[in-house]
């Protein structure tokens, strides 16, 4: 990761030059549950306790004291998982009220095709809201991970060290990521969030312009 000076990030941001990770009230390190054993440079000072770095655990913290950053590839590959879950989940869902509304096949075959594109309207309205709601609410139960994260090892963090909440990845990932930069996508056929997604790239923190609004990162968990 590149050293520079911190040119107007937030205050406290935890990949800030050397900046330390948030902490307890107890003193020790935010990554190191309360009573748990500490890390000493790249490990731990005994053996880890279980489940460090899982479902609900803390970011990884290099050697240096700073969290390392995702990759692109990461980000790439999780965004991908993510899209296949929901993939899988919007044709269940249709099948499903696609069977339910069919049922009026039994009465004849016009109140039978005007039912199925009732149920048909109704699950994919049920999918997009699904779909919308998919991300906020799995990174507020674990504070900044999606299954896609989780399968790749990331999670999103705020770079002031706040946990996600649910309004906060509502607005990263609902208003910003997909209204926002959907809307200026079909504005610049497309080159805008094909920006977004290759900044990571070039940008010296793998941001990506959608980090920049909310000012967060994705390291490695």
């Amino acid at each position: 990761m590149n050293e520079r000076p911190n040119d107007g990030m937030t205050s406290g941001d935890p990949l800030a030059p050397g900046s330390e990770p948030p902490r307890h009230e107890s003193g020790l390190p935010a990554t190191e549950p309360a009573g748990q054993p500490t890390r000493q440079g790249s490990g731990y000072s005994s053996a880890p306790p279980p489940g460090a770095g899982g479902y609900g655990g803390a970011p990884a913290v290099a050697s240096s004291g700073r969290y390392a950053l995702a990759g692109w590839w990461e980000r790439v590959g999780a965004t991908l998982i993510d899209g296949i879950i929901i993939s899988i989940g919007a044709l269940i869902v249709l099948a499903i009220f696609g069977s339910v509304f069919s049922v009026g096949f039994f009465a004849d075959e016009e109140t039978g095709v005007g039912a199925l594109i009732v149920g048909l309207v109704l699950g994919s309205l049920a999918v997009a809201i699904v779909a919308l709601l998919y991300a906020p609410f799995m990174m507020a139960r674990t504070n900044g991970k999606t299954l896609g994260r989780m399968a790749l090892g990331i999670r999103v963090m705020r770079a002031d060290g706040a946990p996600i909440s649910f309004g906060f990845a509502m607005v990263r990932e609902v208003l910003i990521k997909s209204l926002l930069f959907g809307i200026l996508g079909s504005i610049t056929a497309g080159i805008a969030s094909l920006l977004d997604v290759l900044w990571p790239l070039w940008d010296d923190e793998n941001r990506a312009l959608h980090d920049f609004i909310v000012n967060t990162r994705v390291v490695k968990d």
